[in-house]
């Protein structure tokens, strides 16, 4: 691909030379718009570009939503927060069990609504969205999520509900920063942010669910409405 990429590239700076076209002339084409097209084909093949804005935006709802329904599980009778409270090691195995199966849930409505916006963006854009690209995107992603997803059920293992949320959004924020190469680079900055609420969270233990909302909830909704109105505004 990139060779043949780097071919047509040369052949069209090669015919520019040979036949340069006059300005103005209603059959040309101006070499700097011969160079910007190439460009758009060579970011098309190494980089994903069909992520949505609104993708975005819909998997920080779905967050917030799963965070509020969290809270309410963590609520003792009387409407007294327990959220930055030891809970007794009987209580857990049925809270663990709520929390996970919510975090699941959560989880599978977000990513099933990233993708069908996803999906409709690149077919309204004529683009792939399975391809090798995208592949890659997909097991730079997932690699730094699975070893963060097995660290935290290493640690509900143990009944230690400590760092939960700071290694979520650690090791997402590490996920994004590593894929970020194989899609738009405005993601690197959402990682980042991630990364540094993370590390923040790891000062103020037993605000976990707060931190959470905010990383995986407002800063998702920022995120894809910065990506909306930059990316996606003009071509309504």
């Amino acid at each position: 691909m990139v060779i043949c990429l780097f071919t047509l590239w040369y052949k069209v700076l090669f015919m520019e030379e040979k036949n340069p076209v006059r300005p103005g002339h209603p059959g040309g084409q101006q070499p700097a718009e011969t160079l910007k097209d190439i460009k758009q084909i060579m970011e098309r093949s190494s980089r994903f570009i069909s992520l949505s804005g609104l993708s975005g935006i819909a998997a920080g709802i779905c967050a917030l939503a799963g965070a509020f329904i969290a809270r309410g599980m963590l609520y003792k009778q009387g409407g007294r927060a327990r959220l930055t409270e030891s809970v007794r090691v009987e209580e857990l195995d049925l809270l663990s069990l709520q929390l996970i199966g919510l975090a699941a849930a959560t989880f599978a409505i977000a990513f099933i609504s990233a993708f069908y916006l996803t999906w409709r963006k690149a077919k309204k854009e004529n683009l792939p969205v399975w391809d090798h690209t995208s592949r890659r995107l997909f097991w730079n992603m997932m690699i730094p999520m699975a070893a963060g997803g097995f660290f935290i059920l290493a640690m509900l293992y143990h009944n230690d509900w400590r760092f939960v949320g700071p290694s979520c959004l650690i090791f997402y924020g590490l996920a994004l920063v590593n894929a970020s190469k194989y899609t738009l680079s405005d993601i690197r900055y959402l990682g980042y942010c991630e990364i540094l609420l993370g590390l923040v969270n790891m000062m103020l233990i037993g605000y976990g669910l707060y931190f959470w909302a905010a990383g995986f909830g407002l800063l998702h909704i920022i995120y894809g409405a910065i990506m909306w109105w930059k990316y996606e505004r003009k071509a309504l």
